[in-house]
C-alpha cells in the first residue's frame, strides 16, 4: 500500500528521528501486523542495523482478568521491563510503540483488578527507571497508531469490518499528513508553526492560564521556571524526534499546588481498556478533591490512588480546533488522537523538559514546582466554547484562544 509506506516514512523520519545505523525496538498490537512489517522494512531501508518486534494480544490480556487467580495481580513482568531498559539505555535502541487495540477491550472487567495490575507494574524498579528514561527524553521514542479491525468496529459499527478499517486508515493518513504529496515537507512546515507558538508563549512568561466555558472555570498556575514544549525534541542521545504522531499541541507543566477551580471534559477518554465519559473535576490547591463521571468513574478513581501525585496535574496543553485531527469530526476513542483534537490536562507526571530540567528525579521535579507520579492520564477540556487566557505576573490578562482558535 503506497500510503502505508508514506506513513512508515513519516513515523521513522519525522517521528522517531531514526539515527544512521540505530537499532529499533517496536511494540505493536497483533492486529497491526501489516504496519509493523512496513515499519521493519522501512527501518532497514533507512539503515537500521536491527529491528526487534514485540506483538501484543489484547484478547490474551483480557483472558488474564477473566481467568487468572484473583490473588495473582501483584505478579509483574519486571524482567521484561529490565530487558527493554537495557536495550534503550545501554544499547542505543530507539523505541516505537504502535497503538490501535479495541478501546474497550477490558469493558466489564473489575476496575480494582486493572488498577492493581497496573500499580504493581509501575512500582517495580525497572519500570520506574524506564519511565524516567522516556519522560526525560534520554532516548528517541514515538507513539503512533495503526487502524485495526477491533478499533475500527468501535468507531464505525454500521460498516462491514473491512470497510470500517479502511475508513479508519484514511482518517489516520489525513491526520498524520501521510496522504499529502510531500508528507515530510508538510511536517517541517507544521513543526515550524508549532515552534513559533512555543516561542511566543515562552517569551510571555505567564504566571497562570485561565480556562472558561460550560462547566469549566479553572486557573492553572505555572511554575516560575516552566518551559513550553512543542513537536520536536532533541534527545540526550542526539536524535531529533517527535514523540507523538500526530501532534498538534504546545504544552508545559502546571504548578503542582497551583490549580484552582473546576473543569468538565469535552471529549470522552479511553483509559485502561475502558471509556470514561462526562468527567467533571474540582481542584483545590492543585489537588483533585472531587471527581465525577457519567461512565467509567471507578477505574479513574482507582488509578488516581496510585501515589500522592496522581490526583495533581503534570501537563497543560493548548491545541487549536482547526487542526486535521479536530477537522475529522471523529471521536477516535484513542488518546493519541483525541488529545490532539482539543486543549487538555494530564493527571500525574510532569515532563522534566517542561521545567527546564535534564534530571528526571522526583526531588528535582518538585523543587521546580512540578508534579511527580507513576501515572500520566490526559483528558480533554478544550473546544470552540472554551476560552483560554494568559495571566501575567503583574495581574494583566491576555486572550490566547477564542472559539477554539489561537488569537495571538
Amino acid at each position: 500500500m503506497e500510503l502505508l509506506d508514506a506513513y512508515a516514512q513519516v513515523l521513522l523520519k519525522v517521528g522517531l528521528g531514526l539515527k544512521p545505523g540505530q537499532k529499533v525496538l517496536l511494540q505493536a498490537p497483533l492486529e497491526a501486523l501489516e504496519l509493523s512489517r512496513a515499519l521493519v522494512r522501512t527501518a532497514y531501508q533507512e539503515g537500521s542495523r536491527l529491528v526487534v518486534s514485540f506483538l501484543n494480544d489484547s484478547l490474551a490480556t483480557r483472558l488474564r482478568y477473566e481467568f487468572a487467580p484473583r490473588d495473582s495481580f501483584e505478579e509483574t513482568t519486571a524482567w521484561l521491563d529490565q530487558a527493554v531498559l537495557q536495550a534503550l539505555r545501554d544499547e542505543d535502541y530507539a523505541f516505537l510503540r504502535i497503538t490501535g487495540q479495541d478501546p474497550e477491550y477490558l469493558a466489564g472487567i473489575d476496575p480494582q483488578l486493572i488498577a492493581r495490575a497496573q500499580q504493581a507494574q509501575s512500582r517495580t524498579e525497572a519500570n520506574q527507571k524506564l519511565r524516567q528514561l522516556i519522560s526525560g527524553f534520554q532516548i528517541n521514542w514515538l507513539i503512533a497508531a495503526a487502524a485495526t479491525p477491533s478499533w475500527a468496529r468501535r468507531l464505525f459499527p454500521e460498516l462491514p469490518s473491512e470497510e470500517a478499517t479502511q475508513r479508519l486508515w484514511q482518517a489516520i493518513f489525513r491526520t498524520t499528513r501521510a496522504d499529502l504529496p510531500d508528507p515530510i515537507g508538510a511536517w517541517k512546515e507544521h513543526i515550524a508553526a508549532l515552534e513559533a507558538r512555543r516561542e511566543h508563549l515562552n517569551q510571555r512568561r505567564y504566571s497562570a492560564l485561565h480556562f472558561s466555558g460550560p462547566g469549566t472555570e479553572l486557573t492553572v498556575g505555572l511554575p516560575a521556571q516552566h518551559r513550553w514544549v512543542a513537536a520536536q525534541t532533541k534527545a540526550r542521545n542526539g536524535a531529533l524526534f517527535t514523540a507523538n504522531i500526530p501532534t498538534e499541541e504546545v504544552f508545559t507543566a502546571p504548578q503542582a499546588d497551583g490549580v484552582e477551580g473546576y473543569a468538565r471534559s469535552t471529549r470522552p477518554l479511553s483509559l485502561a481498556g475502558q471509556l470514561i465519559e462526562g468527567l467533571e473535576v474540582r481542584f483545590q490547591k492543585g489537588e483533585a478533591t472531587e471527581i465525577k463521571a457519567q461512565r467509567g468513574q471507578e477505574i479513574l478513581e482507582e488509578l488516581l490512588k496510585t501515589d500522592p501525585g496522581a490526583r495533581r496535574l503534570g501537563e497543560v496543553a493548548l491545541v487549536a480546533a482547526s487542526n486535521p485531527v479536530a477537522r475529522e469530526g471523529l471521536l477516535f476513542r484513542n488518546t493519541l488522537f483525541d488529545e490532539n483534537a482539543a486543549s487538555h490536562l494530564a493527571f500525574g507526571q510532569a515532563y522534566p523538559d517542561t521545567l527546564s530540567l535534564e534530571e528526571t528525579s522526583e526531588e528535582a521535579l518538585k523543587a521546580r514546582g512540578g508534579n511527580a507520579s507513576r501515572i500520566h492520564i490526559d483528558w480533554m477540556i478544550g473546544g470552540p466554547e472554551v476560552a483560554v487566557d494568559g495571566l501575567l505576573p503583574d495581574g494583566r490578562q491576555e486572550p490566547l484562544m477564542r472559539g477554539g482558535e489561537w488569537v495571538i
